[in-house]
Order: C-alpha cells, then structure tokens, then sequence
C-alpha cells in the first residue's frame, strides 16, 4: 500500500485475530511489529540503522481480527507492506 500526500490512519481487517503484525515502510527501511501479548497500540519500531524503540501510544493497535496504523506510523507519501500471522 502506498500512503496519500497528507497524513493518515489505515484500518486492515482480516479473517483472523492475529498474534503478529509487521509492518514495512519500504521507502525509509523502518519496521514496526506487535506480537501477541504487548498492549493494543504498542510495537517495536526498528529504523533503518538498526536501532529500536518501543512505541507506546502510537504503533500498531489491535483489537480482534482488525489492526489500526496510526498516522504517526503510517507516514505520509510511503510505500508500506504488512504482514499478519495467526
């Protein structure tokens, strides 16, 4: 997926409650992942020179079988893959 010019939020839905999701920010080489068991937008956000962070307020929420990318991880005018594992 690609994101628009402006700033925005993106809610998958899938047909399954999934116990990790990655997202890739393929143009700046970020990853971000929550793994089952870490609060509902958390995520361990790596950025291209390997350092990691835990996002807190802002990663990859979750809740049943849908996730949300906040703005803040789906940035502006990116190409982005994901992945979901049950």
């Amino acid at each position: 997926m690609t994101s628009s010019a402006t700033a925005a939020a993106a809610t998958i839905t899938l047909g399954f409650a999934p116990r990790k999701v990655r997202v890739i920010n393929h143009t700046d080489r970020i990853v971000d992942e929550w793994l089952e068991g870490m609060a509902s937008a958390e995520s361990l956000h790596t950025v291209a020179a390997g350092t990691q962070t835990l996002e807190t307020t802002n990663g990859i929420a979750v809740s049943g079988s849908t996730f949300t990318l906040t703005a803040t991880t789906l940035v502006a005018s990116k190409t982005f893959y994901w992945e979901a594992y049950a």
